[in-house]
């Protein structure tokens, strides 16, 4: 599919596999999170705009790249995208944070917004919305509407798994985003969890049940 990235990176690959794990524990399936987000962001970031600035090294003057524009907003779905705006903000600590808030019907398991906060202004911004899991896709189009609703244009989507029935909606939803995926798992099963999956992303980063 186009605008689509599904990681190969065997560090990705492996840390992903330690988050599937039961075993693994709250304090170092959150660390995980992170580290993952980082691995993903630092290729997910990599057309970031640039410009030439003036910089005095100890040696001379000289014209130098960096960072151009308005500055990056990562915005989480609430509650487990959260996890992930740390790894993010490793690699771009001036970043802004934004925050989507949805919960899903417990019978139709359709999205349902409760909270929309973004950095202003939001059209001039590069926009990484964070979530650990794509399952049904419905969240993630829904995200991706409350933005374009405000203004967003330049949006990319993070996600650490994905159910390909999840993929393919988000990417029928928003062919004009970019999707990046850290593992394509196989299916969803009858209550809308992938599968082999990790869990509930939300309740093993928080400690929640």
């Amino acid at each position: 599919m186009e605008n689509v990235t599904i990681f190969e990176h065997p560090l990705i690959q492996h840390k992903i596999s330690k988050l599937r794990d039961k075993n693994t524990g709250t304090n170092e399936f959150r660390a995980l999170i992170e580290e993952i987000a980082m691995l993903m962001g630092y290729e997910a970031l990599r057309d970031l705009p640039l410009e030439d600035v003036e910089v005095e090294t100890p040696i001379e003057t000289c014209m130098t790249p960096m960072l151009a524009g308005k500055k990056l907003a990562v915005v989480p779905i609430l509650r487990a995208g959260l996890g992930m705006v740390n790894g993010i903000l490793a690699l771009v600590p001036s970043a802004k944070v934004g925050h989507i808030g949805l919960y899903r019907d417990e019978e139709t398991h359709e999205p349902h917004e409760y909270y929309c906060k973004l950095p202003s202004p939001i059209e001039q911004r590069t926009i990484v919305v964070t979530d650990p899991m794509l399952a049904t896709g419905g969240s993630g189009a829904a995200a991706v509407d409350f933005i374009k609703q405000h203004g967003g244009k330049h949006i990319k989507f993070m996600s650490i798994i994905a159910a390909p029935e999840g993929l393919k909606r988000l990417h029928q939803a928003h062919p004009d985003i970019h999707i990046y995926v850290g593992h394509l798992d196989r299916c969803l099963n009858q209550d809308a969890y992938i599968c082999p999956g990790l869990g509930d992303a939300g309740d093993r980063i928080f400690g929640t049940r």
